[in-house]
């Protein structure tokens, strides 16, 4: 039986836990014999003392194996992603099959939309048939077969992380540290993964705005997942502006077609380089995290990056001729509006997150769970930072279904859209985070 109120007592008093009583507590919660209000008082408690790193580690396992946990019997290295969030982030859908190309296997569990940043499996959706709900058979044959699969958690994945969080949203506890790690870390290593490359974003289209916070979140991550038995790394990107010219579903799907069947230069293939590169070599399958790179880009331009997303395509119920007719399957917006420059200048800056909520105004996300999600509209065309426009040069277009929607997002872009001088030029790479 869960002893939470000595569990309690010990947080409030800044003594050590211990992995039994963690352990008990995280089971607690996914049974329910552990109360709202001590779940409640374990978030404000963790907040307001912080958990050693012993103390973190052992929540992260034990969240971890709450529920189901994957086991696999495969002869490549297991391995995956996660990027914190940000805008016109689809890097997920363009990694995966090439990590796949590169012999790794690629159980990628993934999210929907969440506040302004859009989710891989809501871009998912937006293909004809495809399928993200797996059973867990259906889940390891997938990937077994075709070298990855992405597909949403099952209802028994780490149950006291589901549990928890919905506590910590309604009790002002997001923002812990310690929580949010074992949050992400506890799916993640319920997936069975042997490596982890983490994509931390930073800027106004990303959840942690500054450096010093992205940096915290990666270097906690980084070292509470490596001292879990899963190796790991972080790079910290920049998200000051969309990582590709499109914020949508559909679009954002066009985007990555694109990227896989006629391979350019971009900020995507260098962020999907750089992260599939650390984790090539953190998987012992490259020498080097640029030997890793290298052969990122060379499963994108061979084009057996695109195959292996076709197979997983055809495999989860997606069109079979997907990869080579894609734009005929994805919807599209009824009306579609030019965002043109008030006046000439520079592309000076981008409110992000305010580009990412007028795509869910549009109804490209939700503004509550329950909402339904139209596929085609969104913002594309939008222009890099440091572009020089004149008036009445667009520097965005609008996909809406309703002419009313389409004005109001217009306006949304503009009041995101600074012009003024040409910025000083970002590295898109940050920082490397190393265990």
């Amino acid at each position: 039986m869960t002893n939470t109120r000595a569990l309690l007592a010990a947080l409030r008093r800044g003594q050590p836990i211990g992995s039994a009583a963690l352990g008990s507590f995280a089971q607690g919660l996914a049974d329910g014999s552990v109360s709202d209000a001590q779940a409640g008082a374990f978030a404000m408690g963790v907040v307001l003392s912080k958990l050693s790193h012993e103390d973190s580690v052992a929540l992260t396992l034990a969240m971890r194996d709450s529920g189901d946990v994957t086991e696999w019997d495969l002869p490549a290295p297991i391995v995956d992603k996660h990027s914190t969030g940000g805008i016109g982030d689809c890097v997920s859908l363009l990694l995966a099959p090439a990590l796949a190309a590169c012999g790794a296997f690629v159980p990628m569990i993934s999210g929907r939309g969440l506040g302004h940043t859009g989710g891989t499996l809501d871009k998912l959706d937006a293909i004809p048939g495809f399928k993200t709900a797996l059973s867990m058979g259906e889940f390891q044959r997938a990937v077994r077969e075709n070298g990855l699969a992405i597909v949403s958690a099952s209802p028994n994945l780490a149950p006291a992380d589901k549990r928890l969080y919905a506590i910590r949203d309604v009790t002002s506890t997001v923002e812990s540290l310690d929580l949010i790690t074992a949050s992400i870390l506890s799916k993640k290593l319920a997936a069975g993964l042997e490596a982890l490359v983490l994509d931390v974003k930073c800027g106004s289209g990303a959840f942690m705005k500054t450096p010093d916070e992205a940096r915290a979140l990666a270097q906690s991550l980084v070292s509470i997942a490596n001292a879990a038995g899963c190796k790991t790394s972080a790079l910290i990107t920049e998200m000051s502006q969309p990582l590709v010219a499109s914020l949508g579903n559909a679009l954002e799907i066009s985007e990555i077609m694109r990227a896989l069947t006629s391979p350019a230069p971009s900020r995507l293939a260098d962020i999907t380089a750089a992260l599939g590169g650390q984790l090539l070599a953190d998987a012992a399958l490259a020498s080097s995290p640029e030997e890793g790179a290298t052969k990122i880009t060379q499963a994108i331009a061979s084009g057996r990056a695109a195959e292996a997303f076709a197979r997983m395509c055809a495999a989860q119920g997606g069109p079979r001729g997907f990869a080579d007719n894609w734009a005929r399957y994805l919807p599209e917006a009824n009306i579609i509006r030019e965002v043109t420059a008030p006046e000439a200048g520079y592309i000076a800056a981008y409110d992000g997150e305010a580009l990412g909520l007028a795509v869910v105004s549009l109804g490209g996300g939700r503004q509550v769970e329950s909402d339904s999600i139209d596929y085609a509209v969104g913002l594309s065309d939008m222009l890099p930072l440091g572009t020089r426009v004149e008036k009445g040069q667009p520097i965005a277009r609008v996909h809406a279904s309703r002419e009313d929607a389409a004005r109001r997002a217009a306006v949304d872009v503009l009041q995101a859209t600074t012009l003024g001088s040409a910025p000083t030029e970002q590295p898109l790479l940050l920082e490397r985070v190393t265990a």
